[in-house]
C-alpha cells in the first residue's frame, strides 16, 4: 500500500521553501526533499519551521504539526503581513557602495532585529568601487558607533577574501539575508552556497510555482553548520506589528533613558520632562534616528485594515 499514510509514525523535518500551501521539507532522516501540503486552508507555516509530517508517497507528504518557534521574522503594513522565516539566529543586512542604499530601510531592519533580539551584522559590499567607498563608509560609520558590527567585502572582485570574512560569522547560526535589490545578495548566496541555483530551480520546479526563482524565501543548509536564508529583495519594510514598548526598546540609544521620563506612559513626542527629548536637544540622539522613531510610532498607531478585493 504505497500511498497509505503512516498515521502512527510522523517524521520530522524543516521547511526549506513554500509557495501557497505547498512546502518543500527536508526530512531529518534522508537526503531527498519532500513536497508537502496541509489540510484545509491552514497556511501559517513558514520557511524555517520545524514540522511533523506524514509520508503519503515516495516524494510527497502532509504536514500535521508545527514545532514551537523561537521567533518569527516578518514585515507588515496596514493591510497584510509578510513572513520571512522562523527560528532565525541573526540578520545579515547587505548594503553596497553602489547603488545608493536607503537609510530608512536600514534603520527599519535594525529595529526589526532588535525587536526579535537577533544578532546582527551589516555587510558593506562592493568595497572595490573606490570612488563611492568614502561616502558609503561615512554613512555606515554612524551605525558602527551605535554598536552594530560592520564588515566590508567585495564579493565579485575578491570572492576568496569575502568568503573568508563571512564564513566565521555564519557558522552554526541560522542567518537571514536582508537587503534591497541591487546590493549583491544573490551573488553572495552563490558564493557561500555553490549549488544554490540548482537547489532553487529544483524547489521551484517541485512547487510548480511558475515564478522567478528570487521571489520566494529559501533556506540553505551550510556545510560549516548553520543555514543561510535568502529573502526576496524589496524596497519597503513595514513594522506595523510592533507595540510601542517594543519600538522604544529597539533603539539602543533610548534604552538607558527609558523610565527616566516625567510620565510613566511618555510617548517621547511633546511631553514635559521627557528624557528622550532632552537627550535629543543635547545632541546625544540624532535627529535622523528620532525622526525614524516618530515615523514608526505614527505607523503602528494606525488601525490595521483588511485588504479588500
Amino acid at each position: 500500500m504505497k500511498n497509505r499514510i503512516k498515521i502512527d509514525n510522523p517524521s520530522k523535518g524543516r521547511v526549506l521553501a513554500s509557495h501557497g500551501r505547498h512546502y518543500m521539507v527536508q526530512p531529518d532522516r534522508g537526503d531527498s526533499l519532500l513536497q508537502c501540503f496541509t489540510h484545509g486552508k491552514r497556511n501559517e507555516i513558514t520557511v524555517g519551521d520545524r514540522v511533523s509530517f506524514l509520508t503519503i508517497s515516495e516524494n510527497q507528504g502532509v504536514i500535521v504539526a508545527i514545532d514551537t518557534r523561537r521567533n518569527l521574522f516578518r514585515r507588515s503594513d496596514r493591510f497584510k503581513s509578510k513572513r520571512f522565516a522562523s527560528n532565525v539566529d541573526q540578520l545579515l543586512i547587505v548594503l553596497a557602495t553602489e547603488p545608493y542604499f536607503s537609510e530608512d530601510f536600514l534603520g527599519r531592519a535594525l529595529i526589526a532585529a532588535e525587536a526579535h533580539q537577533l544578532e546582527l551584522v551589516i555587510l558593506l559590499n562592493k568595497a572595490d568601487l573606490l570612488a563611492s567607498l568614502p561616502l558609503a563608509r561615512e554613512r555606515v560609520a554612524f551605525y558602527s558607533a551605535l554598536g552594530y558590527w560592520v564588515v566590508e567585502a567585495s564579493i565579485t572582485a575578491d570572492a576568496d577574501c569575502a568568503r573568508a570574512t563571512l564564513m566565521p560569522l555564519l557558522s552554526q547560526r541560522a542567518t537571514l539575508l536582508l537587503g534591497q535589490s541591487g546590493m549583491g545578495k544573490s551573488t553572495l548566496v552563490n558564493l557561500l552556497v555553490p549549488n544554490a541555483n540548482t537547489m532553487t530551480l529544483e524547489i521551484s520546479s517541485a512547487l510548480n510555482s511558475g515564478r522567478h526563482t528570487t521571489t520566494f524565501t529559501r533556506w540553505y543548509e551550510l556545510t560549516i553548520g548553520g543555514a543561510l536564508i535568502d529573502s526576496p529583495g524589496f524596497q519597503e519594510f513595514g513594522l506595523y506589528y510592533l507595540t510601542e514598548g517594543q519600538l522604544e526598546r529597539a533603539f539602543p540609544e533610548f534604552r538607558a533613558l527609558l523610565g527616566s521620563c516625567g510620565f510613566y506612559n511618555c510617548h517621547h513626542l511633546n511631553e514635559p520632562r521627557c528624557a528622550i527629548l532632552k537627550a535629543l536637544a543635547q545632541g546625544h540622539i540624532s535627529l535622523t534616528r528620532y525622526a525614524l522613531y516618530t515615523q514608526l510610532l505614527n505607523e503602528i498607531s494606525q488601525p490595521i485594515k483588511r485588504r479588500t478585493r
